[in-house]
């Protein structure tokens, strides 16, 4: 019973650590680039696009399709940068619980 009651207590302390990992991802600001840093794409790091900032030499119209690819290259790169975050922030948070190996929490 002590063990269950330990893993109770560990349960809660978790809890409380991945609420707060919660919130500082919510301020968390990556940013991704692609195209030399041409396109710049800023998320927070649950993958809310905050802004997209684009150099002027590419807003031209017959660009437009390089453009478009360049803002899906940049997001993804930033999403990649908030996923590793995330997990290292995480990995903080469940040090010393007995989970089993390739076990992640959903978020």
């Amino acid at each position: 019973m002590a063990d269950i009651m330990g893993l109770m207590k560990k349960a809660q302390e978790l809890q409380g650590r991945v609420a707060d990992i919660q919130k500082e991802l919510e301020a968390l600001e990556v940013e991704g680039a692609s195209g030399g840093g041409l396109v710049r794409v800023t998320l927070t790091g649950k993958g809310a696009l905050k802004g997209v900032s684009v150099d002027p030499s590419l807003l031209k119209p017959d660009e437009r399709e390089i453009l478009e690819d360049l803002i899906v290259a940049a997001h993804a790169d930033a999403r990649t940068k908030a996923d590793r975050a995330t997990e290292e922030k995480m990995k903080g948070a469940t040090a010393g619980l007995p989970l089993p190996p390739g076990f992640k929490l959903p978020f």
